[in-house]
């Protein structure tokens, strides 16, 4: 039989087939159409991460002001209280500004430099409410916006710690300029070098999860050389300048403890498991070197002061910042214990030998304990004392080396590059204030009022 009889009906059948499948395949051409870019797609900021990030910005603020200030506040003499918060209120706000129109692009700005991050971000340029930042795990991204926020209360506070070293006898001015031309040529660089990835720190392979180097050791060593430089304060060894209020050093203290958690916690850049186990460390490293503190005062003194215990808070959260999020609980522990000794000695005996005059221990409590931090990370980083364990092919003596290696690196920039500006902030302002002036307060002659009337 010939299939020529059967070809009108075989045409009518394609072309019912063709008209009942059309829709299904214009279904599937348009799935296809819309997977295309959905695939190719930017990851979308996590909500509860954006959050988690937002308050940990507002804690480290609230780590500077009121926190900072209330605690060095309090350490100085009555008639200095005022300079010493205007000096971390003012640092912390030209910072704030420096950051956005600099700072941001000279630390992360993607440059390839092991030193600094370059211009391309200047003014925030390129930054947008749709632009991110990536977090530590892969794919998971927050706006850009949250990250240069959070950087920026880290810069904002850094410099005011140093002031602490100075305290009652520098220029309210030469504070402020030395601290911007720091921040410039010392902070940003050593930021850069330790958590930007193309930096010299952070290719080297050293470990700072919040900023062991970047922070403390920076700042303590700003300190020492701003406390040898700028001199001792008139009737130093002599006269009675003995902490006004121990009561508000209390306070700030407890302001800094509470607003570290975003300091360390917050650095994991996401809510996940990385970032509790920064908070418990941040809770065990602080108990511990309080109690070892107190410890240490009652052998040597017979008693246990208040200075020590918020001094004790002060050091394990220092210790413990580099190691946050990348040793263990027991590990946190022991630091917490150690470095209160290690710090105390510098405190009494150090400082004491040398005579030079570190108003509020800048040097004896972030230097010392930041680098004691930094050198132990090293240690107990290993998986076998309960940490995140080292990189493949890394052993723990090899990453010991490379902490020592970032701590040197970081005190001989920071020593010489303060020492520097230093000099240059004395020609230009001049770094001490009046002999009578001094005496009188740098409340009423600097500031024109005073913290307390009777």
């Amino acid at each position: 039989m010939s299939i020529s009889k059967f070809s009108p009906t075989l045409a009518r059948l394609a072309t019912a087939s063709a008209a009942l499948l059309a829709p299904v395949v214009a279904f599937a051409q348009d799935a296809a159409t819309a997977a295309a870019p959905a695939a190719a797609a930017a990851p979308v900021p996590d909500k509860g991460d954006t959050t988690f990030m937002f308050v940990s910005t507002i804690l480290v603020l609230f780590m500077l002001v009121p926190g900072l200030a209330l605690f060095y506040g309090g350490l100085v003499r009555a008639k200095n209280m005022l300079s010493v918060l205007m000096q971390c209120t003012m640092i912390g706000a030209v910072m704030m500004l420096i950051w956005v129109i600099y700072g941001y692009s000279f630390a992360f700005g993607g440059s390839e430099s092991a030193y600094w991050g370059g211009t391309a971000k200047l003014f925030l340029s390129g930054v947008t409410k749709e632009t991110t930042a990536a977090t530590f795990s892969q794919g998971v991204v927050i706006p850009e916006f949250i990250f240069v926020m959070f950087q920026m209360t880290f810069a904002a506070i850094t410099p005011a710690l140093i002031v602490g070293a100075f305290a009652e006898r520098i220029k309210f001015s030469a504070a402020v300029l030395f601290c911007a031309l720091w921040a410039t040529f010392v902070y940003f660089p050593v930021a850069h070098m330790v958590w930007d990835a193309n930096g010299l720190l952070f290719k080297m392979g050293a470990l700072d999860f919040a900023g062991g180097t970047v922070v403390h050791i920076n700042a303590g060593i700003a300190g020492l050389v701003g406390a040898i430089l700028v001199g001792k304060r008139i009737g130093f060894g002599k006269d009675m300048m003995a902490p006004h209020s121990m009561t508000l050093t209390m306070v700030g203290a407890s302001m800094l403890w509470v607003g570290w958690f975003g300091f360390n916690a917050g650095s994991n850049l996401e809510a996940s498991g990385g970032a509790m186990l920064a908070t418990v460390n941040t809770f065990v490293a602080t108990a511990a070197a309080i109690v070892s503190w107190a410890a240490v005062e009652t052998m040597t003194r017979g008693k246990a002061s208040m200075l020590g215990g918020a001094s004790g808070m002060v050091a394990g959260l220092v210790a413990i910042t580099p190691a946050a999020g990348i040793v263990g609980p027991m590990g946190a522990i022991v630091m917490g214990l150690i470095v209160s000794p290690l710090c105390y000695f510098f405190v009494s005996v150090v400082k004491n030998k040398f005579g030079y005059d570190d108003t509020a221990d800048v040097f004896g409590v972030h230097g010392v304990g930041g680098i004691f931090g930094a050198i132990f990370t090293g240690i107990f980083a290993s998986a076998s004392l309960g940490g995140v364990g080292y990189a493949e092919g890394v052993t723990m003596g090899g990453q010991v080396m490379t902490q020592l290696t970032a701590v040197a690196i970081t005190v001989v920039w920071c020593g010489i590059g303060s020492a520097i500006l230093y000099k240059i902030v004395d020609v230009i302002v001049g770094l001490r204030v009046a002999v009578e002036a001094e005496r009188e307060g740098l409340d009423l002659a600097t500031h024109g009022e005073a913290a307390y009337h009777s």
